[in-house]
């Protein structure tokens, strides 16, 4: 085994080691490095199907793309996807294992799992030269350490070496790294090798005494300060939806399409909204709870959700649901999206308590059709074609019910040769189950051009995310010290599981 492993943690969540990863997949790429991502354990609602039928995070799918390698269970082996406040769908290796409470899975299965972890990383180990390890959350979570396979845990389980991520952005960063350092034992300190300064704004040179600072107090090198780089912003997100504030009332006269999106409280897959974001006459918004969704819109779209009872409570909660009828009864355009689409039917049957306790609850009514909540999960990457505008699509599906009724007797599209979808007899509302459907250049532009006439650009969409790696790869590449990270990275030494 010639592999090496070199393992990035964060002093917080969200401090951009996602990023950073993908980041550094594309330079190692780009210097003829076989390289592969892993995260031991991910938490995320925004999955990315495999070939073979499992699922990952889509962060790791993103990472892959950097590497230029498609998705694989071996690269996210746990997938926890939360399914309300107490519990998450567990998915090992690709396949939902169980759904257990928080406390269920921390007492009793999280340690049970390092066997699933250590196989993934040996397959990769026996397969790749370079293998970049994320870790999630906090390193210095130690009230979780015990039986930790996310961060310390995993790192100590492989002799995997720690590169630390703090994000200065949110203040405090010093004391975040070094806190790290005083709070965590000092056989997981020892596995820290350096650390890297994410999203300075400004001269980095003005940080230098910073920097110094945290060298001289933990004895760890800098490995560079990165600037905030647009490109991280502009690749499909994981954990965070980027909102964009309020609603701007001119862009009618801009000739924009303006787009609303509800914030569901087990949103999935947001990411199916990344290419509209990207269009230049598009202005779409994530709409926060407890505000209203704005009625001066052109269209508004459901995303996907873990749990659509669950949020189809919640939605009423907001008062979303008079906002979403009213705006269809008015002719405005809505689009559903796997829970969003079951959202739109006029039921939502669960007798075997799939998605939550056993029972039927109405949905929104604008489409003739019900959903049965079934217990084989539909996960994999599938084809068609779009029958109201004859464009060819590719996506995926991640859901678990199958939807009937009169409406789905006018589908969206033909997939791998049968209908999806449902479209009311206005054509002003639609669902489909197809994740990724606006990612398809010639369906999006139809779709924005059926609202308002000639306003749809040229974006090619997967081109721009893979311009986006290399903007990303070339920024990283001008501020951190890459040569010395690659020799920070060791054989693993695998411990007893």
């Amino acid at each position: 085994m010639s592999a090496r492993v070199l393992m990035f943690q964060g002093t917080g969540s969200d401090v951009g080691k996602s990023t950073l990863v993908a980041g550094l997949c594309k330079i190692a790429k780009r210097r003829g490095i076989r390289v592969a991502p892993f995260k031991p354990q991910n938490m995320s609602n925004n999955a990315a199907a495999c070939a073979d039928g499992g699922e990952i995070g889509r962060a790791q799918a993103l990472q892959a793309r950097a590497a230029g390698l498609d998705p694989c269970v071996d690269f996210n082996p746990v997938l926890l996807k939360p399914q309300s406040d107490q519990t998450a769908q567990i998915v090992v290796h690709g396949q939902v294992l169980d759904t257990l409470s928080a406390s269920e899975y921390m007492n009793n299965k999280r340690q049970h799992l390092m066997d699933a972890v250590v196989n993934s990383f040996r397959t990769l180990c026996d397969n790749y030269d370079l293998i970049l390890v994320e870790g999630a959350g906090s390193a210095a979570e130690i009230n979780l350490r015990e039986r930790d396979i996310a961060n310390m845990g995993f790192a100590r389980q492989v002799s995997a070496p720690v590169c630390l991520i703090g994000d200065i952005d949110r203040g405090g960063v010093i004391a975040a790294v070094v806190g790290t350092k005083a709070v965590i034992d000092s056989e997981d300190a020892a596995q820290i090798k350096s650390f890297i300064i994410n999203r300075f704004r400004g001269d980095p040179r003005l940080f230098d005494d910073g920097v110094m600072a945290i060298e001289q107090l933990t004895g760890w090198p800098c490995r560079g300060v990165v600037p905030w780089l647009p490109s991280a912003l502009k690749l499909p997100q994981e954990d965070a939806v980027v909102l964009q504030q309020g609603h701007d009332a001119d862009a009618r006269t801009r000739r924009k399409l303006t787009i609303a999106v509800p914030m569901l409280s087990r949103i999935a897959n947001f990411d199916d909204m990344d290419p509209l974001r990207m269009e230049p006459n598009v202005e779409l918004g994530f709409v926060p709870p407890g505000k209203p969704i704005p009625q001066d819109i052109d269209a508004i779209i459901i995303p996907g959700t873990k749990s659509s009872v669950g949020d189809l409570e919640f939605l009423r909660a907001q008062g979303w649901d008079h906002d979403i009828i009213a705006f269809a009864r008015n002719g405005g355009r809505v689009m559903g999206i796997c829970g969003g689409y079951q959202m739109l039917g006029q039921w939502i049957h669960d007798p075997e308590g799939i998605d939550g306790k056993p029972g039927s609850v109405p949905a929104l009514g604008l489409l003739d059709v019900s959903t049965r909540m079934l217990p084989e999960k539909q996960t994999h990457k599938i084809q068609g074609l779009c029958l109201r505008s004859g464009t060819s699509l590719t996506g995926y599906e991640i859901h678990v019910g199958t939807t009937t009724g009169p409406d789905a007797e006018n589908p969206v599209a033909l997939l791998d040769g049968k209908p999806d979808g449902a479209t009311n007899i206005t054509g002003c509302v639609e669902g489909t189950y197809l994740h990724g459907i606006f990612s398809n250049n010639a369906f999006r532009r139809w779709w924005i051009d059926d609202q308002k006439s000639g306003i749809a650009s040229t974006l090619n969409y997967e081109s721009a995310v893979d311009e986006e790696l290399d903007r990303l790869a070339n920024g990283l590449e001008a501020c951190l010290d890459v040569d010395a990270l690659l020799e920070d990275a060791c054989e693993p030494a695998f411990a007893p599981v």
